[in-house]
């Protein structure tokens, strides 16, 4: 979350900076960014509801948890990740600025990446054979490619 904030504050100080700026079709990437940044909150306001009790932001197993598989979970393991890290490109592109783009996604994703290793060896030891399955069934972020 640190590093997030630290990538945050490092995009609005390199927005300005006009050797990144997107100068071609400006207005267009604005509104390009804005979509995917929408785009991130609703996939992640869909997690929200499809996991209710089960999303924390601290990786947890609550007794009696199952493996959910339900909305977007059906195809992918992470969705809420895959939306988190929409946001990040969603703001880069809207600060038209491909550097500031790069660096909140690259970011983001590296601390999207640590904490599903974390995540999903809590699942396997808590949840078993039934969450193993379900990962032999499902890419992390991207449904049928990774």
């Amino acid at each position: 979350m640190i590093a997030s904030q630290i990538a945050f504050l490092a995009a609005f100080a390199i927005a300005w900076w006009n050797r990144f700026i997107l100068t071609n079709g400006q207005k267009i990437w604005f509104a390009v960014g804005i979509a995917v940044l929408l785009s991130g909150v609703w996939l992640r306001r869909h997690c929200f509801r499809t996991l209710g009790r089960y999303f924390t932001a601290n990786v947890r197993v609550v007794a009696g948890q199952t493996v959910i598989e339900d909305g977007a979970y059906r195809w992918i393991r992470h969705p809420s990740y895959t939306g988190g890290m929409l946001m990040y490109l969603g703001t880069g592109l809207a600060m038209t600025n491909w550097l500031s783009a790069l660096v909140l996604l690259v970011v983001g994703a590296i601390g999207y990446f640590y904490r599903v290793r974390v995540e999903e060896q809590a699942l396997q030891t808590n949840l078993g054979e039934p969450y193993r399955d379900y990962m032999r069934r499902t890419k992390r972020f991207v449904p049928f490619i990774f």
